[in-house]
């Protein structure tokens, strides 16, 4: 195999974005421009945020504050902005696509920016009337429809804090998640559609709701009229209803650079999920960035990532685009219906230009579907994430529907920092499966046990330097977030991931270095499944480890004590009800006793180990 599968034609590298910028700052070398965008942190940002040409209510004063700390980093200090200006109001009197969106069924839409920022006031204005204060936040469990992006904007304008949830999830699961932010307002579906089955989504939150004692109102979206849903007259409206007659115009709030957008939840080692917490300013610097830099943002883009709302891929790429003026695309279904060629179907039929997925989708749909007999001749760039390539579906990818022209901006980054670590700029050659290197402005590494750079070995991926969009913290609980991204290495932001550099100093993604989960892209802790498992009254204890899946690239394998007797199947019938589809296990195993240190820690490595015929290592600190 050659060492460059792909290089940039040297005339489109003139045209590119990151070309321009490079030669704005005075920089005709890649890996100089890299250097000074981390050693000239601050410079580099406010260049930047000028390049976006993003737009300022006041304008900010310092770039960078880390008199709290470097783990407290604020940043663009006392400007004024807010994401819903700057996606929606400034481009309110163009005719331009904002949104073009099809279902399962083929149904399809198209919203302009003019549309959508009617839609957006008529909504904020219904919000207003439940007298809401400026950091409520607002949770929403939907299909990945045009209405989210309205509910998305309309929260920002009012400076409420939006908690987007994988409609995918368990009631368990959706319940966690709106407990520990204390939504007062829920948004969600009557129901959703999945490989033709119409699935009640309602149904599901309301018995969420049902634990919650926070959440005062539910306005339910009529998207699949299967028959009503349940419904509590007192608490719950019609979207329809509830944005009905309401006015054109909503003053949209002037708020601090550091007022908050987002609680995104991830799932670590240890404890129930992390409501990782984001800003506006963080938010729009990095998201519009990595389109404009990355993805090459053109004005005729329309940009398709295969996402749903509750992965940071769906808001990163509403915002992201629409800082930019750019035409998204949202697709709500199956990738595999009613036929395995769907997806490419419809790059073909509307024409994008950029289309993004996950390995997995890839691996699921190398085995039958044929974006060979389709032209899609319309694609100038391919992305992916979420979890490490192997060579033979980066390879697929690639020459199948890239048609070995069209370059994968493979980024790496997630939920804590609403963004990337690691992507390829588009006028670099690209070998299978590599990220590139570090984003500008990420001060990236990766580092041994002691801290020491490393080149050629596995080692940790790091971060050493502070980043606009790096969480404020994990959602009332400060303590965790230092324990989870601060404390190992002081100073420098642990990420949790294996990484290496080659000797041409391509950098590639080996997996999670902690014992967290990547299952189909979507990350969950050991502590959440256990959890979930302990749920069941038939559970006295349980553990759990992820293991090599051909399809998902990891899968779960649970170890179970019971205290009643009880089957692997009706286990793996509760984890999915109380987690998801997403997350049914490879293999629950019903044993005696866990394998525990004498302070009653369990090893999963060494179940791991012991699973896959690998040596135990070792067990000097068992207790048994």
């Amino acid at each position: 195999m050659p060492k460059w599968i792909w290089q940039p034609d040297p005339e489109t590298v003139l045209q590119t974005n990151v070309w321009r910028f490079m030669q704005r700052l005075g920089f005709d070398d890649r890996e100089a421009f890299l250097r000074y965008s981390t050693e000239h942190l601050q410079n580099f940002w406010h260049e930047l945020v000028k390049e976006l040409k993003l737009d300022w209510y006041q304008p900010y004063d310092s770039i960078l504050d880390t008199s709290q700390g470097v783990e407290w980093a604020t940043w663009f200090n006392n400007g004024r902005i807010n994401i819903a200006q700057n996606c929606v109001d400034r481009y309110a009197d163009s005719d331009k696509p904002a949104i073009i969106a099809e279902t399962e069924d083929g149904t399809t839409r198209t919203i302009s920016f003019r549309d959508l920022y009617r839609d957006v006031n008529h909504l904020a204005n219904a919000l207003k009337a439940l007298h809401l204060d400026e950091g409520d936040r607002v949770a929403l469990c939907l299909p990945m429809v045009p209405e989210v992006v309205t509910i998305l904007y309309a929260c920002f304008k009012l400076g409420l804090i939006v908690v987007p949830i994988f409609a995918g999830f368990g009631a368990g699961a959706i319940v966690t998640r709106l407990e520990d932010s204390a939504a007062r307002v829920v948004f969600t579906a009557d129901h959703l559609e999945r490989r033709g089955k119409i699935i009640p989504l309602k149904a599901k939150v309301d018995e969420a709701i049902s634990k919650c004692e926070s959440v005062e109102r539910c306005i339910v979206l009529r998207y699949k009229g299967a028959g009503d849903p349940p419904w509590d007259p007192a608490r719950d409206e019609w979207y329809h209803d509830f944005t009905r007659d309401r006015e054109d115009e909503c003053e949209t709030l002037q708020l601090d650079s550091e007022s908050r957008a987002f609680i995104i939840y991830t799932s670590g080692t240890t404890g129930k999920p992390k409501g990782a917490v984001h800003t506006h300013a963080g938010c729009l610097a990095q998201m519009a960035k990595e389109i404009l830099l990355a993805f090459d943002h053109k004005p005729d883009d329309i940009f398709f990532w295969l996402s749903d709302i509750g992965w940071m891929m769906g808001p990163w790429t509403i915002i992201g685009n629409h800082a930019l003026g750019g035409t998204i695309f949202l697709y709500d279904g199956a990738p595999d219906c009613p036929t395995s060629d769907r997806l490419w179907q419809m790059i073909d039929r509307h024409k994008i230009t950029i289309f993004g997925v996950s390995p997995t989708a890839i691996r699921l749909l190398m085995r039958s579907s044929h974006p060979d007999r389709y032209a899609m001749d319309s694609l100038r760039l391919l992305g992916s994430t979420g979890e490490p390539w192997d060579e033979v579906s980066y390879l697929w990818f690639f020459e199948h529907v890239g048609k070995q022209r069209c370059p994968i901006i493979n980024i790496s980054g997630g939920t804590e920092i609403v963004g990337c670590f690691l992507f390829p700029l588009p006028i670099q050659p690209l070998k299978v499966c590599t990220l590139g290197g570090p984003a500008p402005g990420m001060a990236t590494e990766v580092i041994d046990e002691e801290g020491h750079p490393l080149r050629g070995p596995t080692g940790y991926l790091v971060c050493t330097k502070p980043a606009p969009s790096m969480a404020r913290g994990v959602w009332r609980d400060p303590k965790r977030y230092i324990e989870t991204y601060w404390r190992r290495w002081p100073g420098i932001w642990y990420h949790g991931d294996w990484a290496s550099v080659d000797e041409d100093g391509y950098w590639f993604l080996h997996g999670r270095a902690d014992e967290s989960m990547n299952i189909a892209g979507r990350k969950v802790g050991p502590a959440e499944v256990e959890q979930a498992f302990l749920e069941h009254p038939a559970v006295s204890e349980a553990a759990v480890i992820g293991v090599p899946d051909d399809l998902k690239g990891e899968g779960i394998v649970a170890f179970i004590v019971a205290k009643l007797p009880v089957t692997p199947d009706e286990l793996c019938a509760h984890l999915v009800h109380h987690l998801g589809p997403t997350f049914r296990p490879n293999a629950v195993q019903i044993v005696e006793k866990l394998p525990k240190t004498q302070s009653g820690k369990i090893v999963r490595r060494l179940l791991r180990a012991q699973y896959l015929g690998q040596p135990v290592g070792d067990t000097s600190t068992l207790a048994d």
